[in-house]
């Protein structure tokens, strides 16, 4: 898939304002499992608490799309989470093992560039990487824009180990039976 079609290699939207920390930090080899240091060290605007919970409820159609290919650690079982709250932003998806962002970009981003290109900056500055998806693509090519994820640099770790069996399938009360 031509990455140049999907907007979706990560963005360095802060060359042009010079040189930040994290820019062009390369992803770690492994991701680590879901950390508290990569999810609760983020910024948090406690403000931003019940748009991101109505942002979560409204399901638009590309969002819920998307989210049914990634939830549930279906994805080389990384932890994604709906409409996470960055500092002053609200992202669409955020994968707390690998620390990337991925947003995506419909009619409501055509109009605010430079509104994305602020946030994008902000996000790269704490060690974040940001990938863009046309809505377009998550319509019409979804196994194309899951297959450029699966080998994109920032999410090319490992999956993480689970620490504990996993959950009996079941009703407990019946053993656990399916």
């Amino acid at each position: 898939m031509d990455e140049s079609t999907l907007n979706a290699a990560s963005k360095n939207s802060c060359s042009d304002e010079g040189d930040r920390q994290f820019a062009n930090s390369t992803p770690v080899e492994s991701c680590p499992k879901r950390a508290s240091k990569n999810y609760f060290n983020l910024p948090y605007n406690s403000q931003l608490k019940q748009r991101a919970k109505k942002l979560r409820q409204a399901r638009n159609l590309s969002e819920v799309l998307f989210w049914n290919q990634v939830k549930n650690k279906q994805f080389k079982g990384f932890d994604f989470d709906r409409q996470k709250i960055i500092g002053n932003y609200i992202v669409d998806f955020y994968c707390t093992n690998c620390r990337v962002v991925i947003e995506i970009d419909g009619s409501s981003h055509y109009y605010k560039q430079e509104y994305d290109d602020k946030r994008d900056c902000y996000l790269e500055s704490l060690g974040l990487t940001v990938i863009h998806i046309q809505v377009e693509q998550v319509f019409q090519k979804m196994n194309s824009v899951m297959e450029m994820l699966y080998h994109h640099p920032a999410l090319s770790g490992t999956p993480p180990k689970e620490d504990k069996p996993p959950r009996p399938i079941g009703h407990p009360s019946k053993g656990g039976e399916i």
